[in-house]
């Protein structure tokens, strides 16, 4: 009887999805409402911070594009989730409006849903309806390449929101203070870079009497930012995600090179010596603030990280916080790269389905290409001018100093409520270099309003140490054929490699006795497939130097 009743239940629910999938099917695919309006569905992430039924932005899209919304909002916590959720039902919305860093659709995702017709694609509309998105796609190479799939047809966008620091995250910021009273230069190779951490160790330079320096420190959870690649760069390219580097055209492992092998001897060098913590391996962000806050005496000499206010509070008046800063990359044996990632992922945070009508689609288009424009973005992403943001003033300077500065954003105040004035990261399409090189930032790279001047200024360090040739991941398209095969061999691949670089580190392998061993490793992980199937995607790219 239990199981007649839970099948009955399960056919109960199944038809209850199946009529709520027709139901929401029908709801905004008229051509206009009782009022005149073109109804449009939209699944959106929706923070704690907004309420798109009442922002202001969102009255001002509905007016000037006579639109009515209608929102499935969801939260960040489970939001891929609830997606896959809607997508499988068949009661999906005309349009997926999402935050990049909380999901997004992928390349395949793209490709599986719009060969089944599922995600319409947008080139009719961009070259019928919006000549802003033509203008920036035609104009950068990359963005357009990530953002059209290898049968031509472009079946979402994704945001163009260069972060310039971002691009080069793995950096290494040093107690300057500490190197001061050592009288010692900022390192610029390897071997240098080692007798400072030496020197940190064993000179007491927090002058508390004691041997309790941490000479360098690191986090698995920065972002993806630990010690061993800015280290590694030294010696061969890690791009600290795929370990691909490419050589005049051909795809190549960098992992399994004997320069990667010297990298590791050096790096494990340093770990016998004591120099680097054991726990830079292992701990979280918070552990790692833990060391570069502590109260007692300043412990760190040095730490990775893409910013340093993930392991020192950087805010005016902290004890600690001035005291780190960005060196440049390291001249090794062999190189004197810095880790380049372009600052986007590949994918689309913005959806059409064949849900929409027609008059849905140009009006979702419209829309988004008034996201492009300098005017819409900065609406759309900052709120109202002179609440949430304003002109510059005579005296302020831009974050690239060479440039005019074109708006300064105003922070809401300690204990008031939020503005909901625009749609935040929601928006973020058409953010390009220029942009936000041209906001308004305090010249005190260390006061609170010149954050991100110090930022940029650690950046400027690493801009174009690159190598001339980097695998360009984020402009791939994988067949969805191959797709599980490639995800499967990628996350093997790398969490092998990673486990290995550790275990060589610490001591838990020999790099003389078992090196052999691990490249074996390597291959039996079917690594000739794995190139070859990047080697594929590489050449039929738009960006590859075929």
């Amino acid at each position: 009887m239990r199981k007649t009743g839970a099948f009955l239940l399960a056919c109960i629910l199944l038809f209850t999805l199946v009529m709520a999938g027709c139901s929401s099917s029908e709801k905004g695919n008229g051509e206009v409402d009782a009022n005149g309006k073109i109804p449009m569905n939209v699944f959106v992430h929706q923070g704690s911070d907004m309420n798109l039924a009442t922002n202001k932005f969102t009255k001002k899209m509905e007016e000037k594009f006579n639109i009515q919304f209608n929102w499935t909002t969801v939260p960040f916590d489970g939001a891929a989730e609830k997606r896959q959720i809607s997508l499988a039902s068949g009661d999906y919305p005309d349009l997926y409006l999402l935050i990049p860093w909380v999901d997004r659709f992928s390349q395949t995702d793209l490709l599986k849903f719009g060969q089944q017709g599922v995600i319409l694609p947008l080139n009719d509309l961009i070259d019928q309806h919006a000549p802003n998105i033509k203008k920036v796609l035609d104009s950068n190479e990359y963005y357009k390449a990530m953002n059209t799939a290898p049968d031509g047809k472009i079946y979402g966008l994704t945001g163009l929101n260069e972060c310039f620091h971002c691009s080069y995250p793995n950096k290494m910021w040093v107690n300057t203070k500490w190197l001061d009273q050592l009288n010692m230069k900022v390192p610029a190779t390897t071997e240098e870079f080692k007798e400072m951490l030496k020197a940190f160790k064993t000179k007491d330079p927090n002058g508390n009497g004691k041997a309790d320096e941490v000479p360098l420190s690191g986090s698995t959870e920065n972002f993806g930012v630990h010690i061993i690649p800015y280290l590694m760069n030294g010696f061969i390219y890690d791009d600290d995600r795929n370990y691909l580097i490419l050589n005049q055209g051909k795809v190549e492992m960098a992992a399994n090179k004997s320069e990667w092998k010297e990298g590791l001897t050096y790096i494990k060098s340093l770990y016998d010596e004591g120099l680097i913590d054991p726990g830079a391996f292992t701990q979280n962000v918070g552990a790692f603030k833990k060391i570069g806050d502590n109260a007692d005496a300043q412990l760190l000499g040095a730490g990775a990280a893409m910013h340093p206010s993930l392991f020192v509070t950087t805010a005016e008046g902290s004890p600690y916080g001035n005291d780190y800063n960005a060196i440049p990359p390291l001249k090794g044996p062999h190189a004197e790269y810095a880790t380049y990632n372009y600052p986007i992922d590949p994918g689309a945070t913005f959806v059409l389905t064949n849900k929409a009508s027609e008059q849905t689609q140009i009006a979702a288009i419209q829309m988004l290409d008034y996201f492009y424009t300098q005017e819409g973005g900065m609406a759309a992403y900052l709120g109202e001018e002179g609440t949430s943001w304003r002109k510059p003033e005579a005296g302020e300077v831009a974050l690239n100093d060479q440039v005019e500065p074109l708006y300064k954003a105003i922070p809401v105040p300690s204990g008031e409520e939020p503005r909901n004035d625009s749609w935040s990261a929601l928006s973020q399409y058409n953010h390009h270099r220029a942009y936000r090189d041209a906001e308004v930032q305090g010249t005190d790279i260390y006061a609170n309003d010149g954050y991100e001047r110090r930022l940029y200024e650690a950046t400027l360090l690493m801009e174009g140490k690159e190598p001339k040739e980097v695998f360009p991941h984020w402009a791939l398209w994988v067949d969805p054929s191959l797709a599980d095969e490639t995800s499967m061999m990628q996350t093997n691949i790398k969490d092998y490699i990673d486990q290995n670089a550790l275990q060589f580190v610490t001591g838990a392998k020999s790099l003389d006795k078992d090196w052999d061993e691990y490249v074996k490793g390597l291959e039996g992980l079917n690594i000739s497939r794995y190139l070859e199937i990047m080697q594929s995607a590489y050449d039929a790219s738009s960006v590859s130097s075929k």
